[in-house]
């Protein structure tokens, strides 16, 4: 048996905010109704279904719209960190993402989250890096970072 069901936010696995799903009587029932994620859909959600996935549309295109602007700022641009290092260019400790974030606020005037920011290998010493920024799922792009010792 199923229910048909019209999500109130994005659930893992099943569906985006205002999308209309069928799930099982027993996950409607026990866990989606419950919390409020969810409310049995009836004929007239579709219209408030309709405006929910237009929201949620709207809100996506803004987000990328300004994610891109942000790539196209920063993918030109070497940040540069400073960080103390000992001979032969090693760094005491490593360079971290919120360390790389403050650094892309302070030269290029744009605030960056931390957690939007990975380094795939830890920066230990002085010289040319890359580290990658995500900051929508189609919005994914390189920053160029330079560390000099202090």
């Amino acid at each position: 048996m199923s229910t048909r069901i019209l999500l109130r936010t994005d659930v893992d696995g099943v569906g985006k905010k205002g999308d209309i799903v069928e799930v099982a009587d027993g996950y409607a029932r026990n866990y989606l109704l419950p919390r409020g994620v969810a409310i049995k859909a009836t004929p007239g959600d579709e219209v408030q279904a309709e405006s929910m996935r237009r929201s949620r549309d709207q809100r996506d295109a803004q987000a990328r719209a300004a994610g891109e602007e942000i790539a196209r700022t920063l993918v030109p641009m070497v940040i540069t960190v400073k960080s103390k290092a000992g001979e032969a260019g090693k760094l005491f400790g490593s360079v971290t993402t919120a360390e790389v974030a403050d650094a892309v606020a302070e030269q290029a005037g744009i605030e960056l989250d931390r957690r939007d920011l990975e380094i795939e290998e830890a920066i230990r010493e002085v010289g040319t890096h890359a580290v990658q920024a995500k900051l929508h799922a189609d919005v994914q792009f390189q920053i160029t970072v330079e560390v000099v010792p202090t």
